[in-house]
């Protein structure tokens, strides 16, 4: 698969991840909605289920939509290092549209807003005790969970070019959502579990750039441990996986 068709369709998965998660938090937090106050659960599953159809929109590249999923596979030995930057690069720019279209869906109930200083969580992470490098390691801990079990799961192989491909067994990446929400709702408490850099810095870039009238910091001093953990986190899981024994 060239490079041109990697950005393709880790693009289109990127962004429609993160047109449904944001489109979800917007949902729950915003008031004029008909979700406000849905709770955390219901964020968990929109979030959840976003990654089902971001991954099953991205299946020709792999359906990776996330950079740590992208460096676990490569630490685990299956996708090839100069593909990685790629990968990244479009993850990134999709979720940064996707967030966009999510303000775009919901800018009456933006515009209508009573307390626009407090509306970054719709398009990113943040602890709710600020001690970063305790912050990173919940990110660490959440990020491993979900790539280890990527590496293990059902019918995971290497496609055409290097390309894995993963069979899930019989739920497909319907099985991916599942452990999202697991993450979420386990392990999410902490942080709001990012377990995706793209997930938080592109939407992270747009929250900056829009034209939300009153909305409050980016929190720029943070983003990097939404960075750094998952990429941690996939790192150790594809170095473990590779120092497991071959079944």
């Amino acid at each position: 698969m060239s490079n041109a068709e990697i950005f393709l369709w880790e693009f289109l998965g990127t962004a429609t991840l993160a047109l449904l998660g944001c489109g979800v938090v917007a949902n729950v937090v915003l008031r004029k909605t008909l979700g406000h106050n849905g709770g955390w659960l219901l964020i968990n599953i929109g979030w959840g289920f976003g990654v089902f159809a971001g991954a099953s929109i991205a299946a020709p590249s792999g359906a990776h939509i996330n950079p740590a999923v992208t460096i676990g596979l490569a630490a685990a030995d299956k996708l090839a290092w100069d593909k990685v930057p790629v990968y990244m690069t479009a993850q990134v720019v999709g979720a940064f549209v996707g967030a966009v279209v999510a303000y775009l869906a919901y800018k009456l109930q933006f515009d209508t807003h009573d307390d626009l200083a407090n509306t970054r969580g719709i398009f990113c992470t943040g602890p709710t005790v600020d001690r970063k490098l305790w912050n990173t390691l919940t990110e660490i801990v959440g990020t491993f969970v979900l790539v280890f079990w990527i590496l293990l799961s059902p019918g995971a192989q290497a496609g055409p070019d290097g390309v894995p491909q993963f069979g899930n067994s019989a739920l497909g990446y319907a099985a991916v959502a599942f452990i999202v929400i697991g993450i979420g709702a386990s392990l999410g408490g902490p942080t709001g579990y990012a377990i995706n850099p793209a997930r938080d810095l592109g939407p992270r870039i747009a929250y900056a750039l829009l034209p939300i009238r009153g909305k409050g910091s980016a929190e720029w001093a943070y983003s990097w441990v939404p960075i750094v953990g998952p990429l941690v986190g996939g790192a150790l899981a594809g170095l473990l996986f590779l120092a497991l024994p071959t079944p």
